[in-house]
Order: structure tokens, then sequence, then C-alpha cells
């Protein structure tokens, strides 16, 4: 039975994952910095430091897939150009998106700096936790800069199939990062400790570093010197700056319902106690893990559709995005039984607090029952990206997780009583609807374009 199946897609198979893999890796590492935080500071500095962690992880994930949301609108529109052979137009559409990003850089630090550290006076937090998290806060804040530009030009070569550069960036970023974290928060080498604040100083140093090899990467290396030929500054026009927008702010806004969406889940548990907050902290960080890394294929099915669709090549289209959909729900089957395995285990290398590893192994069961809807609708999301569809799988995303899911969580969390455990139930039942729905879409479109 799966074996004409298998026949069937296998040269999708093999296409997709050669792209996804590297990207896999350098989504990864997104999560991997907040990862060595978290594990760094448990390890080192305690349980009140990784509440703090999680608090200001909580806030700071929200801006910055904020921002991530935005760089994305650029990987669609390169792959439907290169599709066209159309090396012009990618190298203005570049030119744009640079100037957007360094602009959304400084406001999303704005943000941070003026709203976030204001707003965590007010929601109801422990007063120990708040007043470690803020200067953590702030220096993330500041490292949201030099990510946008390393995204821009990320994205950028990613849409053009070149992935495995991002990848290798990724991959010394972070371990430049854990190297500097354990340096600055334990103390080594006539370092002072420096707690928290610690984490915040090597995540924006790495964070800097890796903006500027991915720029000097990208205009030395002889692969893209046919698309840069007509970057300029000069080149910046409404219509493109619109255009990338047009996609990018959608994009945004579908990552920021779903992750402010557990960020108002961390802060409901946060009312609940410190512990519960840590524990929420460990589980969450190993689930983003999972999640950055099916991010990867859905990234690269966004610029494998973008590209079929460019190409007007709908039957080829339909059949590599069902071959990504496999290759998602395979791998998140595997986490899944992971996470059932080793749930009791792997809280272990975040903590040393017996009642934040207890809580966090009872989330890990929760986690593996969402890790195949949390897939799904993350491919589901970068197949419909790269057809330019953007508007209603934003409405979907907003109705399932605050309309569906975060409501109740809150039921059956704090109104029933059944603590963290109901909030996560409500987070795994709006990944549910946002899976469905989105199959559903990218279903009607595609069937539609192969019958017109």
């Amino acid at each position: 039975m799966l074996k004409p199946i298998y026949n069937k897609y296998k040269p999708f198979y093999k296409e997709n994952l050669t792209l996804a893999i590297p990207v896999v890796i350098s989504q990864l590492g997104h999560t991997l910095v907040h990862t060595a935080d978290s594990v760094i500071v448990g390890q080192f500095a305690g349980t009140i430091p990784l509440a703090a962690v999680s608090l200001v992880n909580s806030i700071f994930m929200v801006v910055m897939v904020i921002g991530i949301g935005i760089s994305y609108g650029l990987t669609p529109l390169i792959a439907q150009e290169n599709g066209r052979n159309n090396t012009i137009e990618c190298s203005r559409l570049l030119s744009n998106s640079l100037m957007l990003n360094v602009i959304f850089g400084f406001l999303l630090y704005g943000l941070i700096y003026f709203g976030s550290v204001f707003a965590m006076d007010h929601l109801n937090q422990s007063p120990a936790v708040v007043e470690q998290s803020k200067p953590y806060m702030e220096l993330l804040g500041l490292s949201i800069v030099p990510l946008m530009i390393y995204l821009t030009f990320k994205q950028f070569a990613e849409g053009l199939g070149f992935t495995k550069q991002a990848m290798m960036i990724s991959i010394w970023g972070n371990v430049i990062n854990i190297v500097l974290g354990v340096t600055f928060v334990k103390g080594l080498f006539g370092i002072n400790p420096m707690g928290v604040v610690g984490v915040g100083y090597s995540t924006l140093i790495d964070r800097t570093l890796m903006a500027i090899v991915m720029t000097v990467y990208l205009f030395k290396s002889y692969h893209f010197k046919p698309y840069l030929r007509n970057f300029s500054l000069k080149n910046i026009d409404k219509v493109r700056l619109k255009r990338i927008f047009k996609l990018g702010a959608p994009t945004a806004l579908q990552y920021t319902f779903e992750i402010s969406a557990f960020s108002g889940a961390a802060i409901m548990i946060g009312s609940i106690g410190a512990v519960e907050q840590a524990a929420h902290q460990v589980a969450i960080n190993l689930a983003a893990i999972t999640y950055m890394m099916a991010s990867g294929v859905s990234a690269a099915a966004t610029i494998q559709s973008g590209n079929n669709f460019g190409k007007n090549n709908f039957h080829y289209l339909r059949l590599s995005a069902i071959s990504s959909y496999h290759i998602v729900l395979i791998f998140m089957s595997i986490t899944a039984v992971l996470f059932i395995i080793f749930h009791q285990y792997l809280p272990m290398f975040y903590s040393k607090d017996i009642a934040v590893i207890e809580i966090a192994a009872g989330l890990l069961l929760i986690a593996a029952i969402f890790q195949l809807f949390d897939g799904a609708q993350v491919v589901g999301l970068g197949i419909l990206r790269g057809l330019g569809d953007v508007n209603i799988p934003t409405i979907i995303t907003f109705a399932a997780y605050w309309v569906v899911g975060l409501p109740f969580g809150y039921l059956l969390g704090i109104k029933l009583g059944f603590g963290v455990s109901g909030i996560w139930y409500g987070l795994c039942l709006g990944l549910l609807v946002a899976s469905v729905l989105l199959f559903l879409r990218f279903q009607k479109l595609t069937k539609k374009m192969i019958i017109v």
C-alpha cells in the first residue's frame, strides 16, 4: 500500500530534503540560541533566573517572529522571479527588502525598549523574576537589529536555493553563543559572574557576527553576482516595498498569532507560580526546537512552491507540496515518540529543581500529542506563502489560536483549575484547528489551479 505512494513522490522527497535539511539546521539556530540561554541559566544560576528567561523569551519571541515574518516576504518573491529567470528584479527586491528589514529592526527594538520592559511591571509576575528580566530583555531587544540584517541576506540566498551557507553560519553562531554564555554567566577567565545578563550579551555578540559574516559572504560569492548587478539603495521604490510588505506583514501576523498565544499561556502560567513558569519554559523550549525544524521544511516548501508557481507548473507544485506534508508528518511522529520515551529525562538538561522537572515532564507528554498538528500547520503556511496566499491563512491562524486555543486553555487551566496542563491542552486544540483548516485551503487552491 505504501510502496505506490513512495514511488509517486520519491523524486520530490529527495529534492525537498536536499533543500530543506540545511534550512532546518539554520532555522534551528534561532531556537538553539534561546535553548542555550535556558540551559546555561538553569544549570548555573537557578530557578528564579530560569523563570526570568521564560518571561523574557515569551515576550521577545513575539517580537522576533514579527521580524522573521517580515523578512519572509522576500523569499517567495525571489523564488518566483528566479523561476522566471528575472535576475534584475531579484536584485531590486533585495535592495528594498534590506531597507524594509532595517527599518523594522529599529522599530521592534523601540517596541521592546519602551513597551515590553514597561509591560513586565503589569503582568502579575513575581517581583524577583521581573527584576532579573529587564536587563536581559534590553540586550535581546538590541540584538533584533543585526538579526534583521542577517535574515535579509539569508532569505535572499534561500529564495535562490542556496541553503547551506546560512546553515554553517548558524552552527558556528551557536557555538560562539554557548561559549560566551557560559563564560559570562558563570564568570570564567577573570570575568565576574553576570547571571542572566550574561546570556543577553552573548546573544547580542553572536547575532552581530552572524549579520557581518552573511553580508560579506553574499557580496563576495560568485554565485550571487548575476543577482546583485542592480543592487543599489537607489532602486528602493514604493511599489516593491509594498509588494514585499504585502507578503511579509500577513506572514508576521501568522507567526505572531501562534507565538503570542504561547506567550499568553506563559504569562497565565506565571500568575500560578515561578516553578510552573520555569517548567513551562523547559517544555516549550523543547517543543520550539521541533517546531523550528518543521519550519525549515516549511521554508523549503515555500521555495519549491514559489518556483513552480513562477513556472506555471501546477502539477509539480502540488506533488512537491504533498511530499513536504509527508516529510514533516514523519519527522514530527519521530519527535513525538522521543518526547514520550524521554519525557522524564529531557527536563534534567535544563534544571536541577525536582519540582520543575516533574511538571515539565508532564507537559512534554502533551507536546507529544500536538507534534503532528504543529508540523502540518507550519508546512501548510509555507506552501500557501509560496503561492502568494497569505490573507486567508492569517485569519485561520488568528481564529485557531486566539478564538479557540487560548480561551479554551484559560477555561481549563485557570477557571476549572487544571493548571498548567489545562492551558497546554487549549494550545493543543488550537494547533489541531489550524492544521486542518490550512490543509483544506491548500487542497482547494491547488486542485483549482490544475483544473484551470
